[in-house]
């Protein structure tokens, strides 16, 4: 892709959702894995009937749509059946991710790898979002009333937290509050706008790695 494509991830609970939303609200195009997993599952859509062949309708919510808890219980305990998963769902998402990508305008475009490596060839930079293990637990056991093991049993499936900070390029800290969070996101789109070419460089404001 000719566009600039920053890479962005970050543990489960670290808060890449609020980073991508104050990028979106810059006017920036985020392909969200996330968001684009549960689109290839909607009920209708071909990856949700090898699902559902697979693991049974127990999977399945009253309305036919996917039961994403019930499903997480299982692929997170048994790694084959997580592989299976992912060997149907990975590339239909990579499709939706990149007819999003294609089809931006804005002077750069953020790919949301949800919580792996980030590592994909599209990318030019790596983001991630960093936060401890420690508030990635209270976070997600609080959002999802998840129990502890189960978001722990999540996490060992995750690079860990130090992988991550290895192969960033930029890290956004979110441990404080959201006006600490946007500061630092308009200080990272102003570097972006930089190298995508929308704006010119000073000796301030050059940065590039």
């Amino acid at each position: 892709m000719k566009q600039l494509i920053i890479g962005l991830t970050g543990g489960i609970g670290s808060g890449k959702t609020a980073v991508s939303d104050l990028f979106a609200a810059r006017g920036i195009t985020i392909a969200d894995a996330d968001v684009a997993s549960r689109e290839v599952v909607q009920p209708g859509m071909p990856a949700l009937g090898k699902i559902v062949a697979h693991f049974g309708e127990q999977i399945l919510l009253p309305d036919g749509s996917m039961d994403r808890a019930a499903l997480r219980s299982i692929v997170f305990s048994d790694p084959a059946e997580r592989k299976f998963l992912e060997s149907v769902t990975v590339p239909a998402i990579m499709n939706r991710l990149q007819e999003i990508l294609e089809n931006s305008t804005s002077p750069y475009a953020i790919l949301m790898l949800s919580s792996g490596s980030g590592q994909h060839p599209w990318i030019r930079r790596h983001l991630v979002v960093d936060v401890s293990e420690a508030t990635q637990l209270a976070r997600v056991t609080a959002r999802d009333q998840n129990e502890e093991a189960q978001v722990r049993a999540i996490m060992a499936t995750q690079p860990t937290r130090q992988q991550r900070l290895d192969y960033a390029d930029d890290v956004i800290t979110n441990e404080g509050t959201l006006a600490a969070l946007e500061q630092q996101v308009d200080q990272l789109h102003n570097k972006y706008l930089i190298l995508s070419g929308s704006v010119s460089s000073t000796p301030e404001s050059s940065e590039e790695r």
